[in-house]
């Protein structure tokens, strides 16, 4: 699924690049927020193409956790995910990320990695990167991005669609207290992050031009300048990297005291430690 809002600036690289990794048996489902006349008219020459099932249109921007229910409720797909309209998948993403759940019937969420590559760690990535079955091999965590990821319906039609109030992150981090192996696929499959600055597709090169489209990563954060989103982004990964395997560590008292921690560093200036 690709859920678009105010996105025509991105649909042009994001959507053909997502329609053209498709096998045969694959297909989009779109979600489109809001009543941006730009977007509807990127929208529109694929709306009837036979690579998309469903189309959709809220007038209001309700954002994620309703397109991404409607979804995990509705398809009867052996795998569900979701692909961000700012991003632009690597071809063959699809192919890998199921052979290595048809090999490992423990994973649970698999995705794609967006940071370049002077957010990777080794020494930190190093003691989480596993080899399974096959021959895959995942950096695993207990989350991953929401966007260019595959899940299992089968760990949905186990565990359920997200709560009221539970992020996607929150979700996966469900999942892996209930057995489920998540994380990234290594070597790494690129997704190019399009709001990440860095990116050569960007349309944020500016304070200006972060104001205007503003990610929901950043406008939760309280980012304003592109200098601290990339700063947000550069400390995304390396959370990534060196966070905890222990299920334990994210609920009850201990998550509660790691997210104090969390805002202490970064009132500090200092990254925060897993």
């Amino acid at each position: 699924m690709m859920i678009t809002y105010r996105s025509a600036g991105y649909i042009h690289l994001s959507l053909p690049r997502l329609l053209d990794t498709l096998g045969q048996q694959d297909r989009v489902w779109l979600w489109h927020n809001g009543d941006d006349e730009a977007t509807i008219e990127a929208l529109r020459p694929y709306r009837d193409d036979a690579r998309v099932a469903r189309y959709h249109h809220s007038r209001e921007n309700v954002r994620l956790r309703e397109p991404t229910s409607w979804l995990w409720s509705e398809s009867e797909a052996q795998f569900v995910s979701k692909v961000d309209d700012d991003c632009r998948v690597t071809p063959g993403w699809l192919d890998t990320f199921a052979a290595a759940h048809e090999s490992n019937p423990e994973l649970g969420v698999v995705g794609s990695w967006r940071h370049p590559d002077s957010d990777f760690h080794p020494e930190l990535a190093e003691r989480k990167i596993q080899t399974l079955a096959g021959g895959h091999r995942i950096m695993r965590n207990l989350w991953v991005q929401g966007s260019g990821y595959l899940l299992p319906r089968r760990l949905i039609e186990r565990q359920g669609i997200l709560n009221a109030d539970e992020s996607f992150t929150q979700y996966c981090v469900r999942l892996a207290r209930a057995g489920a192996v998540n994380g990234f696929y290594f070597p790494f499959v690129r997704e190019d992050h399009m709001d990440d600055p860095r990116s050569s597709h960007t349309l944020i090169r500016t304070d200006a031009d972060l104001a205007t489209r503003m990610p929901l990563s950043a406008q939760a954060n309280n980012v304003v300048t592109v200098a601290a989103w990339v700063a947000q982004l550069e400390q995304s990964a390396l959370v990534l990297q060196s966070a905890s395997l222990d299920p334990r560590a994210y609920v009850g008292w201990r998550r509660k005291w790691r997210d104090i921690q969390r805002r202490a560093a970064a009132l500090a200036g200092r990254p925060a430690r897993w």
